[in-house]
C-alpha cells in the first residue's frame, strides 16, 4: 500500500472542494435534464410490444397521427435476408432512425401488414403504410407512395404537408 500525503493551505482545498461540488451538481442538473427530454420523446413513441390484431395496428398507427382504412390492403409473409448487401442500406438506416434494428431479425419470418392512409397531411391519395411485425413486435414500418414519383419515410407524421 501506498500512503501520499501532502501540505496545503486550507483556503486552497476549500476551493478545491467547493469546485469539485459544483461541478459535480452541475452534471447532475444536466443528466436529469437529459433524462427528462429522453422521457418525453419516449412517450411519444408508441410501445412496439403486444400488436397482436388488426385492432392493435390500427391503434399504433394512430398513435402517430395516421388514420387509415379498417382492414389492410394486404399482408404478406417475409423472410428477412441473412446477409444484407449495400441495397439495404438506405432502408436499414430508415428504420433505425426510428428505432428499429432490422439486422436483429435475419433470418426470420416476419409479417408484413399494408393500410392505406386517409389522412395524408398533402392530400395525396392512396398513401400506404407498412409495418412488420415479428411475433407480437412492431420492427419497422414506413409510409410511402407507390406512384412512379412517389416516397418513402418513417412513420411520423409529416410537419409540413408533404414529406420529411
Amino acid at each position: 500500500m501506498l500512503i501520499v500525503t501532502a501540505k496545503m493551505p486550507r483556503k486552497r482545498l476549500a476551493l478545491g472542494v467547493a469546485a469539485a461540488a459544483l461541478l459535480c451538481c452541475c452534471t447532475v442538473a444536466l443528466n436529469l435534464g437529459q433524462g427528462a427530454v429522453s422521457e418525453v420523446s419516449a412517450s411519444t413513441v408508441p410501445d412496439p410490444k403486444g400488436v397482436k390484431t388488426n385492432e392493435d395496428r390500427i391503434e399504433y398507427l394512430s398513435a402517430y397521427g395516421w388514420q387509415v382504412a379498417d382492414q389492410p390492403l394486404a399482408s404478406q409473409e417475409l423472410l428477412i435476408p441473412t446477409e444484407m448487401d449495400e441495397s439495404y442500406d438506405e432502408y436499414l438506416s430508415l428504420q433505425r432512425e426510428q428505432g428499429f434494428d432490422l439486422e436483429q431479425y435475419a433470418g426470420k419470418r416476419v409479417k408484413r401488414y399494408t393500410y392505406e392512409i386517409i389522412n395524408y397531411p398533402s392530400g395525396e391519395q392512396g398513401v400506404q403504410a407498412n409495418l412488420l411485425l415479428y411475433k407480437n413486435t412492431v420492427i419497422g414500418g414506413e409510409v410511402l407512395s407507390p406512384q412512379l414519383d412517389g416516397f418513402l419515410h418513417g412513420l411520423a407524421m409529416p410537419q409540413t404537408g408533404g414529406q420529411e
